[in-house]
């Protein structure tokens, strides 16, 4: 039995060709980021992003190549324009570095759609909207909001998917109480994992909880690219975002590929998470897509002996900061153990305590939410990205 290591890795993708047939990935320096965790095996391949699409083939010719190592579980296989500092293997110089590189990815999935016209974005097929939740930093509490948020959209009778796009923090699968791996249908697309009624897809499906995520922007970007295009959402009313916290690459992805019918914007009351989420608040605007609102998360706490009311965080700044940005302020969410034991226990509120107080704050919230987007998102232009 082959010992599953990086050369063994190695001498196996030297039998695939290289683009335009000249020599191997391998001897050209493409191959790179070998990432080895029990049976799963994750590595990218440098590509000239102008060709992402017609280079798709030697993505597959390179996972086919590495799953017939014995002991190889599965191969997900990154394409990306961005050269590895830590290559393996550098002794041609690789294709030019591109500025970006949305290019599909890796494990069992379908090609991605053609690329969408200069007017507008295609959305999911099946999807009516989708929705991001963000955070201009880390600690908020953005996933256990974007998660309950889900839960409230479902409790008032939408269809729900929810996409932890927290590459490198993935959370879903245990707000969730979610394991396992999801199944491959049709060849390359995923079937999501579901919970409570609604369906989900994660990173955290794919790779051990443990495992770090040592990627860049556009293994990032492709890994995001995958998960909106190559898992069988349909039929869905909604598809909330778990966004990973701050402005870069992964919410520059989600404006980049699909119409955002809009943004929520998660922060606690004091003002260091404020000055944090202006920064998300502005970036959303900044392309185009439309804020749906902000929520207070961690708001106040209520002494479950006493009854006494504390603002531990300070009270208000969130809607005091909507009203300033002429944003709609969507809620209040207290800082309660109750919270924090069902989500810890992937036992979410929203979906164990429907007729309590705080799936209530929840699901008013998701009222708000839908209540807006359905006036108008089917006729909204997809985003555009503007850098100035």
């Amino acid at each position: 039995m082959t010992a599953l290591d990086q050369n063994a890795i190695l001498e196996r993708l030297r039998s695939v060709e290289g683009p335009d047939g000249k020599g191997d990935i391998v001897s050209l320096g493409l191959v790179s980021d070998i990432l080895i965790h029990g049976g799963k095996v994750m590595f990218s391949i440098t590509v000239d992003a102008a060709r992402a699409n017609a280079l798709e083939p030697l993505r597959e010719k390179a996972a086919a190549a590495v799953r017939g190592l014995d002991g190889v579980e599965s191969a997900l296989v990154i394409l990306t324009a961005e050269r590895r500092g830590n290559s393996l293997a550098t002794n041609t110089p690789p294709p030019r570095p591109a500025p970006s590189a949305s290019s599909p990815a890796a494990h069992p999935p379908r090609p991605a759609p053609a690329r969408p016209s200069a007017s507008g974005k295609p959305g999911i097929p099946g999807v009516t909207a989708i929705i991001a939740v963000a955070s201009g930093k880390g600690g908020v509490g953005k996933s256990t909001t974007a998660v309950n948020i889900a839960l409230g959209l479902a409790a008032n009778g939408l269809k729900v998917g929810l996409l932890d796009a927290d590459i490198y923090g993935p959370s879903v699968p245990r707000l969730l109480g979610l394991s396992g791996r999801p199944e491959a249908i049709e060849g390359r697309t995923l079937k999501p994992m579901e919970a409570y009624g609604i369906k989900a897809m994660s990173m955290g499906f794919l790779v051990e909880e443990e495992t770090p995520m040592i990627w860049r922007g556009p293994m990032v970007m492709s890994a995001i690219t995958q998960m909106l295009r190559e898992v069988a959402w349909a039929p869905l009313d909604i598809l909330v975002v778990d966004m990973p916290p701050g402005t870069g690459d992964a919410q520059l992805t989600m404006a980049q590929q699909v119409p955002l019918a809009g943004a929520v914007i998660v922060s606690t009351p004091q003002d260091l998470a404020l000055i944090d989420a202006r920064k998300g608040l502005a970036m959303f605007k900044k392309v185009d897509v439309p804020l749906l609102g902000i929520v207070e998360n961690m708001s106040y706490f209520i002494a479950p002996d006493t009854g006494a009311r504390y603002d531990i965080f300070g009270h208000g700044g969130a809607k005091r900061e909507a009203e300033r940005l002429g944003v709609p302020f969507l809620g209040e969410v207290p800082l309660e153990m109750v919270i924090r034991e069902t989500s810890d226990s992937g036992k979410p509120v929203t979906a164990t305590a429907p007729d309590g107080p705080h799936a209530r704050v929840y699901k008013d919230i998701a009222a708000k939410i839908w209540a807006t987007v359905s006036g108008g998102t089917g006729a909204r232009p997809a985003p555009q990205i503007v850098i100035e």
